[in-house]
């Protein structure tokens, strides 16, 4: 049996389990090491989990996971997303649709502090959903603008996708980090946009809220400092060269315990609590990584991903044509995958064809995690809506996917601006030298 054969077994094999509903990090590493067994010895495998494990758990680079967690989950415990949602309300609460705005812009600032989607959907949808549904607004609008901006966590660094994008390709994180900022804020307007035409269709869709005097907003503007410090200190710090991403997150985690703590919102209880989600989280981040490398390593010894490197770069079709083609087919895997491990799993097997094909890979991976966003709102996973159907047990899922169907063109419109202007996401890290 020849290795390719043995490694579309092992794919074909792989997707069974998961449609089996098999948990995912698990599922990679019976694979994985099964035919890495077959391919090579019972004796190589097991040599080969013991360093792995010891690698990765060892790897210094990863350490920068937890502490941007921990930041994201002090920001929430301590009242950030509330504060930074009333700061957004007061400027755009009067417009129609000024709610749902609202809601995206202030996931765009949680976003600066929490890399995780599902923890921005669920954060942000407790503190607005109450507010959109005491004035009258669409279902479907409310929960599908939630949802839809949740999916910001994922892009506005500090990103945990980017994060694993940059240690499985090797490149800069601290450059990932600089290319998600231009095109989060052009999602963030995009999706701001889709709002507007919606209300403009439909004024019945989200009717006005309360207009706010210009004391108020002035005085809500400490909801949104907090979070412009810790963003600069975190950024700017990584942009400049002064620490690593590794130190920026610990840098980040340790001033968000400052704000909260200097604002006397942060609780033992809430402490503990933060440190809990913080340890879950990086575990299930951990495992997942470790079953996408022991994955790998399996494709690896079957030759699989050079070879498809050197096949797709033979291709007669312009390199434009194959990357749609591999955006078209990480759109179609997100929607039933999640979007960690489908990151870990496709990206050691496909960058090298990126590299053959000769895009840049700091553009490339803004592009995925632009496509993982979609992943994360459309059916059958669509993890944000569940997320969302938790904090709105009466909504019908049915209405929160429909409602998530203008949000999903606006992230396509800016696939297609990256595509066309690729500097959208090159420009920022050209600035850096390291």
């Amino acid at each position: 049996m020849s290795p390719i054969t043995i490694a579309i077994i092992g794919v074909v094999l792989l997707l069974i389990l998961f449609l089996l509903r098999m948990p995912v990090a698990y599922v990679m590493a019976l694979v994985g090491f099964a035919g890495f067994c077959f391919m090579t010895s019972i004796e190589g495998a097991f040599r080969l989990l013991a360093k792995d494990f010891f690698n990765l758990f060892a790897n210094y680079d990863l350490t920068v996971i937890p502490m941007f967690v921990l930041m994201g989950s002090i920001a929430f415990h301590s009242g950030m997303s509330r504060r930074l949602y009333d700061t957004a309300y007061k400027f755009f609460g009067q417009l129609r649709g000024g709610l749902a705005l609202a809601t995206i812009v202030a996931c765009a600032g949680f976003a600066a502090m929490c890399g995780s989607t599902n923890a921005e959907a669920a954060a942000m949808g407790r503190v607005t959903l109450p507010e959109m549904k005491r004035y009258n607004y669409d279902a479907s609008l409310a929960t599908g603008s939630v949802a839809s901006a949740g999916s910001l966590g994922i892009l506005i660094p500090p990103s945990t996708i980017l994060i694993i994008y940059g240690i499985l390709t090797q490149e800069s994180i601290g450059k990932l980090f600089a290319a998600g900022i231009l095109p989060g804020l052009l999602l963030t307007a995009l999706f701001g946009l889709t709002i507007h035409i919606l209300c403009r269709r439909n004024p019945a869709l989200a009717p006005a809220g309360d207009k706010a005097s210009w004391k108020e907003r002035v005085r809500s503007l400490s909801g949104i400092i907090e979070m412009l410090i810790l963003f600069v200190l975190v950024m700017g710090g990584i942009f400049v060269g002064f620490f690593t991403p590794t130190e920026g997150g610990a840098a980040g985690a340790a001033g968000a315990i400052v704000v909260a703590l200097s604002r006397r919102q942060l609780s033992w209880r809430q402490f503990f609590d933060s440190l809990v989600d913080t340890t879950r989280t990086t575990a299930m981040v951990f495992l997942i990584v470790t079953g996408a490398t022991i994955f790998g390593r399996f494709m690896a010894v079957t030759r699989v991903p050079s070879e498809l490197g050197v096949w797709v770069g033979g291709l007669p079709f312009p390199p434009y044509v194959i990357m749609g083609f591999i955006i078209f087919g990480y759109l179609i895997g997100g929607c039933f995958m999640d979007s960690l491990a489908l990151i870990t799993l496709t990206i050691p097997v496909l960058f090298p064809v990126i590299q053959a094909l000769g895009f840049d890979p700091i553009w490339f991976g803004v592009i995925i995690v632009l496509v993982t966003e979609m992943g994360v709102i459309t059916p059958p996973v669509g993890i944000n809506v569940y997320v969302i159907k938790g904090v709105a047990p009466d909504v019908p899922l049915e209405v929160i996917f429909r409602g998530i169907l203008p949000f999903l063109c606006a992230i396509i419109v800016c696939i297609a601006m990256l595509i066309i202007f690729p500097q959208i996401a090159l420009f920022l890290p050209s600035f850096m030298s390291w």
